[in-house]
Parts: C-alpha cells; sequence; structure tokens
C-alpha cells in the first residue's frame, strides 16, 4: 500500500501510526511537511520514511486582508504549497492509496484535486465554537463579538477539507461532537496512542534542579505540571495562584513545571511579557520561589523522569483538545488532579484514576467542588 502522510510538524499526531506502517516492506509511505520542522524531527524519523517537504514559512496574508480572513488566505498558501509538492510526486509516479492528513493549516485543501482517487482521512483535532468549549470560558479572558464572528470563518478551512474527505478520525468523543452533526457520522474516536511499554513507572534516583538547588528522588513530596507552553489554556494562571497555599500546607513540596514561555493557544501578551512572569509578579514574595522550579521545555526522558516523580501531576485545562502529558502522567502512574472539563471525563474517572476539581478561576482550586 502507499501512504501519504501530511502535517506541517510531522509527524505531529502521527508520530505512532507512521513508523507502524512504514515498519512493513509491503508499503510505501512518504511524509509532506514543512521543511524546517522535518528537519528538526530528522533524527527521530523512519528511516523507511520517504520526505517531501515545502518551503518555510509558506507565504501568509497581506496586511491588508480582513482579519477574518488572514488564518483563511495563510492556510490557501499553505495548501497551495502542499500542492505543488503532491504533484511533483504524481509526477515521479507515486499516486496514494491513502492520505492522512492534518486539515487546520490547510493541507488538506487540494489533496483530492491531485490525487482524485485516494482515500482521505482527515485528523479532526478540534472545530472552533462560539460557546460550550474553550471560547468564553475563562471569565478572566472574555469573548467578543468579533471574536465570535470570526471563529466562524476560521472553521471555512476545516469544512472545505471535510467535504473533500472520505473519513475523519477525532481522539476523543468530545472533539468529535464539536464538528457539525452531518459530518459526525463519518468521524472515528481513534486515539493517537501511547507507548505504554515506553511511558511507564520506573524509580528516579538523581533529578538535578536547576540553579544548583539540589536533587529529587523517587519518594520526595512532588507536584508537577506540563504544558507545552505555560498559557491560561492549560490553567497556568489557577495553578500559579494556587501554589502558595500548596506550598504552606504541603511544607516538604517541590515544583516542577515544565514548558515554554511562548503561546501555543489563546491571546498572545504585549512583547516582551510572559504568563510565567506576569503570574510570579502577581504573587509576588507569597510564592516561596526556591521550591518552584521552571524547568522550561526538556528533552522527552527529562520529562519523564519529572512525571515519574510526581507525587501529585496537575492538569487545569479549559475544554479543548485533550493534551498527550495527561495520558502520559497516567501511564506512568501519577495520582491525577485535572479539571472537571470535556473531554478529561473521557479518561479521568473521579476517585477511580484521579481526582476531578471545579475550577474558581480567578482564586484557584475549589477543593469543597470535588467531584465525587
Amino acid at each position: 500500500m502507499r501512504i501519504l502522510f501530511v502535517h506541517q510538524n510531522f509527524p505531529g499526531q502521527y508520530k505512532h501510526l507512521a513508523p507502524a506502517l512504514a515498519n512493513s516492506p509491503t508499503n510505501e509511505v512518504v511524509a509532506i511537511g514543512e521543511d524546517v520542522n522535518l528537519r528538526r524531527q530528522a533524527s527521530v524519523l523512519h528511516p523507511r520514511l520517504r520526505i517531501a517537504a515545502y518551503p518555510s514559512p509558506p507565504r501568509g496574508a497581506s496586511q491588508e486582508t480582513h482579519h477574518y480572513l488572514q488564518s483563511s488566505e495563510a492556510a490557501v498558501r499553505r495548501g497551495q504549497a502542499v500542492a505543488r509538492v503532491a504533484l511533483a510526486l504524481r509526477r515521479d509516479g507515486f499516486v496514494p492509496d491513502v492520505i492522512c492528513a492534518h486539515p487546520a493549516w490547510g493541507e488538506a485543501l487540494f489533496l483530492k484535486d491531485v490525487f482524485p482517487t485516494a482515500r482521505l482521512l482527515l485528523y479532526l483535532e478540534f472545530f472552533y465554537r462560539a460557546s460550550g468549549s474553550d471560547m468564553g470560558f475563562d471569565p478572566e479572558f472574555p469573548s467578543s463579538f468579533d471574536d465570535q464572528c470570526r471563529l466562524r470563518v476560521r472553521n471555512t478551512i476545516q469544512l472545505i477539507s471535510l467535504e473533500a474527505a472520505d473519513c475523519g478520525v477525532s481522539p476523543t468523543r468530545w472533539q468529535r461532537d464539536q464538528y457539525p452533526g452531518p459530518f459526525q457520522q463519518r468521524i472515528e474516536v481513534i486515539h493517537d496512542g501511547i507507548r505504554t511499554d515506553v511511558v511507564r513507572p520506573a524509580p528516579v534516583a538523581d533529578f538535578v534542579l536547576p540553579e544548583a538547588r539540589g536533587t529529587l528522588c523517587s519518594g520526595d513530596e512532588v507536584v508537577t505540571y506540563v504544558a507545552r507552553n505555560l498559557e491560561p489554556y492549560r490553567g497556568f494562571h489557577t495553578f500559579m495562584r494556587a501554589l502558595p497555599g500548596v506550598l504552606a500546607a504541603r511544607p516538604q513540596a517541590q515544583v516542577l513545571i515544565v514548558g515554554g514561555d511562548d503561546v501555543s493557544y489563546g491571546r498572545r501578551l504585549p512583547d516582551g511579557e510572559t504568563y510565567r512572569s506576569r503570574y510570579r509578579r502577581e504573587l509576588g514574595d507569597t510564592l516561596d520561589e526556591n521550591r518552584v522550579h521552571f524547568l522550561g521545555k526538556v528533552p522527552y526522558g527529562r520529562f519523564l523522569d519529572v512525571l515519574r516523580l510526581s507525587s501529585a501531576h496537575v492538569y487545569l485545562t479549559y475544554p479543548f483538545v485533550l493534551s498527550w502529558s495527561l495520558l502520559e502522567a497516567m501511564s506512568c502512574a501519577c495520582p491525577v488532579i485535572a479539571s472537571d472539563t470535556p473531554p478529561v471525563r473521557e479518561v479521568v474517572e473521579a476517585g477511580r484514576n484521579g481526582l476531578l476539581v471545579r475550577v474558581k478561576l480567578s482564586f484557584g482550586l475549589i477543593a469543597e467542588e470535588s467531584v465525587a
């Protein structure tokens, strides 16, 4: 079988699937992605997986474009870049039987036009809604009517791609159910998967803390928080505001925080400001910084050691896409404290494999409202 994967940050959600298919000598597997991201992943890509890159970064929207349409224009241009690479593959004789593509950035827009006989399988991660999910969830960051209109237009790229697709997959039921009803019957719920043979409990003997603050080992009292970037969408502000109380109640506890200072989801702050600096400044001397360790972005092995050390792993997401880190924490047998939001409820059952808590967004966790 010939399989084509398309993802701007390949392998992305195809981290396990693409190598598994490339393992078979009966398959020919090709991946299209943004060249700078593919170079970054070169050391982990499968030797039998052929790479076809488009230039990075693709041309974006012009400043004169209406702000509702800027992301759509950028997506069309990215889709054109992918189509040029796909046409070159076709000229070289590669015509896929199946295409697996993430449509959010526009890469899937023209794939059916290049390969009309291929089956197009979309990875459907998130359909934007003006209410009932992330938009307007946090009163500290209210949405406007303009935001709602912009989101409606933003969904057009996915809708065009969906119309051309043969079927789709979503990682959770809730993420599938955000898509319009007529499409849901063509979407299967299949999670990307966690390598439980790799992501598993193991003793940690000597975890070195930054700034010569000492070491930690298995059995120490450790609270962990993980996000790609430290931002409100993953409850960073709530977690930070809860820390003074947590540290006062647990005088031996150490806190490990993994994540960068960029913004993956939600609003950016003015130049030079990060959410980490904002909330550290807000808390001032109420936060014992000798026991709170910001690790930044870490290699995967060190990330797993963070989880293996954890006495309590905190995951306070908005209603949004489910993070791999939550399932990785569960696979490492971390005691999990998670926000009572969809799709968290699909994987965390209160009292069995974690604690679900309601969040009072301006003041931290409300212990008395824990879900029984």
